[in-house]
């Protein structure tokens, strides 16, 4: 029964023995068969698109580690191609996109009720995986937070401190905060759809907002948070939703109550005691585990992983990353943070 599935069970508020486990980025370049269907897709882009190949990508680490979730394998930037940006890949650098910094570049933005012509082969993504995961594996949806895409398409590409986002935040409010409402209405619609072709949780990325301050971050991070969840919780009764707001430090507290998550995923630039004292009084928490472990593995990899779970081991809690793996990762201390949790 789905309600068994011990994800769905620790974002109930569910306290369990052991706790769950995925990991932000788990289909990625640090695995040998990811790269190899990768290259057999011929760029990142046509990967997502490719409903077979993105379908497999997705599985592989479930079938190399039995994670207790798999997540969509997509990005969070097929949102504003779909609603009309340019979008490509450099090699090495990351994605580029055609820039909105004027009024005249978001009247050329498409309706959001035109976004589902590009994403239907993410939705079809969607279909496989719930007819393809195993019975006791949580299949989990996800998109950028609107602050966060919205720095890519005001940029135009990643930024160190989402400046242009915020010069045009402070010189023409009227042109982001139109941004930020496409993008809060797009993202309503894209992922309404991919919870009716079978997400069971899903999860908002908000990976920049560290960077917004004081009433900024009440706005721009807390309001359309908010407003996503409610509506997606009004549509499709019992979603569970993670919300991800990076970097957030002391704005992790209260953030379920602020926006309705049913759990907060921190980083690890908190610790997961402060989180547990925090954070996780609120509700299930995800985290937090430094990414870089992944890197060097050894004793402090599994004395770390201890650490975690013994301090949020009071409460509802999923385990994972502080960030996403990186590609330097080795696959071997993957499965060792694994055996640490379920181990002891």
């Amino acid at each position: 029964m789905p309600a068994q599935k011990t994800i769905l069970r620790a974002l109930a508020g569910e306290t369990l023995p052991t706790p769950p486990i995925w990991m932000m980025r788990q289909a990625g370049r640090y695995l040998p068969e990811y790269r190899a269907t990768r290259e057999e897709a011929g760029d990142f882009l046509s990967l997502c698109y490719n409903s077979d190949l993105a379908t497999e990508v997705t599985l592989q680490p479930i079938r190399r580690y039995g994670f207790d979730a798999a997540i969509l394998f997509a990005d969070i930037l097929l949102l504003p191609q779909a609603l009309g940006a340019d979008l490509w890949f450099v090699t090495g650098e990351g994605p580029r996109l055609s820039t909105i910094t004027d009024r005249a570049g978001l009247d050329k933005l498409k309706p959001v009720a035109e976004i589902h012509e590009t994403l239907n082969p993410v939705y079809q993504t969607v279909r496989n995986l719930a007819g393809a995961l195993p019975k006791e594996t949580t299949l989990i949806g996800f998109a950028g937070a609107p602050w966060t895409v919205a720095t890519y398409m005001i940029a135009g590409r990643g930024t160190p401190d989402q400046g242009p986002a915020h010069a045009l935040k402070a010189e023409n409010k009227e042109v982001f905060e139109g941004i930020i409402e496409r993008l809060t209405e797009g993202t309503i619609e894209y992922l309404s759809a991919q919870i009716e072709a079978g997400a069971e949780v899903i999860k908002l990325f908000d990976s920049w907002a560290g960077s917004l301050k004081g009433d900024d971050f009440e706005n721009y991070a807390v309001a359309p948070a908010k407003r996503i969840i409610s509506e997606l919780k009004a549509r499709h009764p019992g979603i569970p939703i993670i919300a991800f707001p990076r970097e957030a430090g002391d704005n992790y507290r209260g953030f379920h109550a602020k926006t309705g998550a049913d759990c907060v995923a921190v980083d690890d630039s908190v610790s997961a005691q402060w989180a547990a004292e925090n954070v996780q009084k609120d509700g299930c928490v995800q985290g937090n585990l430094k990414s870089s472990h992944m890197v060097t593995g050894g004793e402090a990899l599994v004395r770390e992983t201890r650490a975690i779970v013994d301090a949020f081991a009071k409460g509802p809690h999923i385990f994972n990353l502080g960030h996403g793996i990186t590609p330097d990762a080795n696959p071997d201390n993957v499965q060792l943070m694994i055996d640490t949790v379920r181990g002891g």
